[in-house]
């Protein structure tokens, strides 16, 4: 079935038109909350689909379960306002749409990665939120881009978070040469709402560096940071425990949902040497108490004590409901922050590289800044911060001058 699209340019923002029809295989867009990044790559997408019969494409974020509220959704409208929804094929359970002239969209999480492995000839792949995934991610993406149809490419789209992230050294310090970037800010999408401008706007008061990277669509510019001494550093944790039993192993978890990530931390302590060694992370979006218990489950740690929010008293009963039975609140209280903040800054920090988003948070977890004097205040900003409160948790014992059992050392097969 042939479909004519009746649009012009005054449907898409002036600002991505030269990028409509470019050829290079990488197009990075980066740049502020609320710029239409991504309303723009599924609109040159689904024009590109319907361009070329049976193409197949790729589109990924790293989890899942957040493909369908954000991506397969977002296809879906653009679908519908460009007038052709109805003509397409849409599979809601394993999120496919097929278009009228075979082209087809499939959504996948690298949650999932065994799957995607087993799909053949992929012609080009759409990255949501690529400063997710990793750079061993991206690669093996790279990699599935082998088909024989012309002018492949690979899209993705993120907000600045870190010149830590990796995609700041691949395509800002070591640009490929068959590559687009594009920056973009909440001035560039004229169909954003005021009410949406004005909240971005309010982060100049209240979070400078959420300012500097949702507004102004900026790698975060850090000030004084929280955590100074940290590095990355590849270790076996059997090798550790073997060479030191004194060493023990802690976990902490702090809560989130579709704003925030519920974090999950695994480190082991050191306490002769004041040495942190954080081996093990969980960093997601929109899980469920019942989904969170699975999480622990599958990367092997529901019979540790487990440390959490203790403002989410009824979720820590509902985990534990659900199998993991040494959950247990942080006691928290007055001055806990500062208390527990001054205690890791005691100890080196050495991070297991597969921890990417610790490194993130520990990058641009930062103080406070007056605006009057220009002087650092001694409390520090809520943002980067959800895998290191987690720390702070998991590290109470230790701070209040309680005793903590070992590692199942069976866990680690020794």
């Amino acid at each position: 079935m042939a479909i004519k699209l009746n649009i012009d340019k005054s449907f898409f923002n002036e600002a991505y038109l030269p990028l409509l029809n470019n050829t290079e295989r990488f197009t990075v867009l980066y740049g502020g909350a609320g710029s239409g990044k991504s309303h723009f790559v599924v609109q040159k997408m689904i024009i590109k689909a319907l361009k070329y019969p049976n193409r197949k494409i790729l589109v990924i974020r790293k989890v899942l379960a957040t493909v369908r509220e954000s991506m397969f959704a977002l296809f879906l409208e653009q679908l519908s306002n460009m007038g052709i929804l109805q003509f397409c094929k849409t599979t809601a359970t394993n999120m496919k749409i097929v278009m009228p002239n075979g082209s087809t969209f499939i959504f996948m999480g690298l949650d999932d990665s065994e799957k995607i492995k087993s799909i053949a000839g992929i012609d080009d792949i759409i990255i949501e939120e690529a400063t997710e995934i990793t750079k061993d991610d991206f690669s093996q993406l790279n990699l599935r881009l082998r088909s024989k149809a012309e002018n492949q490419q690979i899209h993705l789209m993120f907000n600045p978070v870190s010149k830590s992230n990796w995609v700041y050294e691949y395509f800002f310090v070591n640009k490929p040469d068959d590559c687009v970037i594009l920056k973009t800010t909440y001035k560039d999408n004229k169909f954003l709402p005021q009410s949406y401008i004005d909240s971005l706007l309010e982060f100049q008061e209240t979070n400078p560096l959420y300012f500097q990277i949702y507004a102004l669509g900026e790698f975060g510019n850090l000030g004084k940071k929280v955590y100074e001494r940290y590095s990355v550093q590849d270790f076996e944790v059997n090798e550790l425990i073997k060479q030191n039993p004194d060493i023990k192993a802690v976990f902490g978890l702090d809560f989130g949902y579709i704003n925030d990530p519920t974090a999950f931390i695994a480190a082991l302590v050191d306490l002769e040497n004041r040495k942190l060694y954080i081996f093990d992370e969980l960093y997601e979006r929109g899980l469920l108490n019942n989904e969170i218990a699975d999480r622990i489950k599958e990367i092997g740690y529901a019979k540790e004590t487990i440390i959490a929010d203790s403002a989410e008293k009824k979720s820590i009963d509902e985990i534990k409901g659900y199998g993991i039975p040494r959950i247990k609140p942080a006691r928290k209280g007055s001055g806990s922050i500062m208390q527990g903040i001054q205690f890791i800054q005691q100890f080196e920090i050495l991070v297991h590289p597969r921890c990417k988003n610790v490194l993130v948070e520990l990058e641009n977890y930062s103080y406070k800044k007056d605006k009057m004097t220009g002087q650092y205040l001694n409390q520090p900003m809520d943002s980067y911060n959800h895998l290191l409160d987690s720390l702070r948790y998991a590290l109470e014992p230790f701070s209040k001058g309680k005793a903590i059992k070992f590692l199942d050392k069976s866990l680690l097969g020794l």
